[in-house]
């Protein structure tokens, strides 16, 4: 038996490093590969993890990492997603330039006027924030009109291209963005050289600072039309200096390159910046369950808890099946954790206390969902959610195939899927596999534990095919196949109160 006063600390460490906070107590980062490096290198990175995963944390961890002559930079994206464009720019460089003040010791000769320079131009661009955005409005004012007058909106949510509209309607107010952005930018694009040129003269006469490691977390949260021009001024800012930028951020939720009317528009994977994916994912399960385990013991070892006393906390399949309710995802596999010891007051936690706990789960998720995607997109999210449940318990499994070739084709149900991985609301369980009596290569996606954890016993009801056990894989090619046709006659009856009866206790089938 685990000593409670070693629960107790295990418990608040756990509740204490859930969210990471900036200027906080330092949280230990489980560096698996070469992440932390990547990080703290002199070199462009996008960070891609979905939500929970730890991209806060390795961005703090990587700024602890740094040398003496190494400044990191950290902006949340969150604390100015309301802002009109170009104003997300215009505090990125406020942020920059008065922390380039700061550092510049000295207060005589070129040090001091380049102090004053650097002094007159956080002044000027808190002065350009506060300045009305007439274009951005007029640009609102038309998308809304367009929007009642049904341009593209053209198919109810329920009817059988649900995917499509979602498509075409980013692809228009990301055009229409372009078209107003290019105004808008352009006293920033004319003050860049200036900015730049002030930029060098800060690193020659600087002799504490060499290098800048511009952190820009959570992109995501800023309008999908605005991302990409964002990263554009971000990459041409730091081009040709000792300033690297570090974008953490989902990979479905952001566009950070864009070729509009032949003109490119942000920056490229691989070419302008290299990528750092700290997801996890259960194609291959005993990884993502190995790091979750190595969180798991790091917090144990902080609160006295050997690694014997830790698995005292489990019983069977336990912790198996807390990852798998947790989506691999290791903030939701801890919350996961502590309520569950929470409910059974420090008893073992099994399958069946992570079952009681996974539809509430669920529910968070789509709750999330709502909060951080677009109004104008939920709609379609919840369909698809619906539609994928639905296909699921008709089918009685929680794996399902889609081809390799749709997902390379259609771009529209692509992207529904792509976004609910996002969301945590189906897993990825494998990729370019076979079935076993239909030709072609298959992708398998796991729908998650809550949408059937009403089974209380799915001998008969349901099969699951366990993603800890090695012959996953090989189950998984036997997997009911999800096709176009299947898609459009699903979404053709998602019914209007889709999000309530998700969210129902549904009933257990004889």
């Amino acid at each position: 038996m685990v000593e409670q006063q070693k629960l107790q600390r295990l418990r608040q460490l756990i509740t204490e490093g859930l969210r990471v906070q900036l200027g906080g107590e330092r949280i230990s980062y489980i560096n698996v590969g070469h992440a932390l490096e990547d990080a703290s290198a002199k070199q462009n990175h996008t960070i891609f993890a979905r939500r929970g995963c730890g991209k806060t944390l390795l961005l703090h961890a990587s700024a602890a990492e740094l040398g003496d002559d190494v400044r990191a930079i950290y902006l949340n994206c969150e604390d100015f997603k309301r802002h009109s464009f170009p104003n997300v720019l215009i505090v990125i460089l406020h942020t920059l330039f008065s922390d380039l003040e700061t550092n510049l010791t000295g207060w005589f000769g070129r040090k001091a006027q380049t102090r004053r320079l650097l002094a007159e131009i956080t002044k000027k661009l808190k002065a350009m924030q506060h300045q009305p955005d007439e274009v951005d409005e007029a640009v609102k004012q038309t998308f809304g009109a367009e929007q009642g007058a049904g341009a593209s909106l053209e198919v109810p949510v329920h009817a059988a291209k649900v995917g499509l509209n979602a498509s075409r309607k980013e692809k228009s107010e990301v055009e229409r963005a372009f078209k107003h952005h290019r105004e808008k930018l352009r006293d920033l694009d004319h003050w860049l050289p200036e900015l730049k040129k002030n930029l060098r003269t800060f690193f020659e006469l600087s002799t504490n600072v060499r290098t800048i490691l511009l952190q820009i977390d959570d992109l995501y949260h800023l309008k999908r039309a605005d991302q990409a021009f964002v990263v554009d001024y971000i990459h041409r800012l730091c081009k040709d200096l000792p300033i690297f930028f570090k974008i953490a951020t989902m990979r479905h939720a952001s566009t950070l390159f864009a070729d509009r009317e032949g003109q490119p528009i942000g920056a490229q994977e691989r070419h302008d910046f290299q990528p750092v994916n700290i997801d996890y994912t259960f194609s291959d399960f005993k990884r993502t369950s190995n790091l979750n385990w190595q969180i798991l013991r790091e917090y144990g070892r902080q609160a006295d808890l050997d690694e014997k006393e830790l698995k005292q906390l489990f019983k069977g399949e336990g912790f198996d099946r807390l990852v798998l309710a947790g989506g691999g995802v290791p903030r939701d596999v801890l919350s996961l954790f502590l309520e569950a010891m929470s409910a059974h007051d420090g008893e073992a936690v099994g399958k069946d206390e992570v079952r009681v706990l996974s539809k509430s789960n669920l529910e968070r998720r789509i709750e999330e969902l709502k909060k951080d995607s677009h109004a104008d997109e939920q709609d379609l999210l919840i369909a698809g959610i619906y539609m994928l449940r639905s296909f699921c318990l008709s089918k009685k499994t929680n794996i399902f195939l889609v081809p390799e070739k749709m997902m390379q084709q259609q771009e529209e149900w692509k992207g529904l899927f792509n976004r609910l991985l996002d969301y945590r609301i189906i897993h990825q369980a494998g990729s370019a596999l076979t079935h076993k009596s239909s030709s072609g290569n298959y992708q398998a996606f796991a729908i998650d534990i809550g949408c059937y954890a009403h089974f209380r016993k799915m001998e008969n009801r349901f099969t699951e095919i366990d993603l800890s056990r090695v012959e996953a894989k090989d189950q998984m090619r036997s997997a009911p196949i999800l096709t176009e046709q299947e898609l459009g006659s699903l979404s053709s009856s998602v019914p209007q109160n889709a999000e309530q009866l998700l969210v129902q206790q549904p009933e257990e089938v004889e």
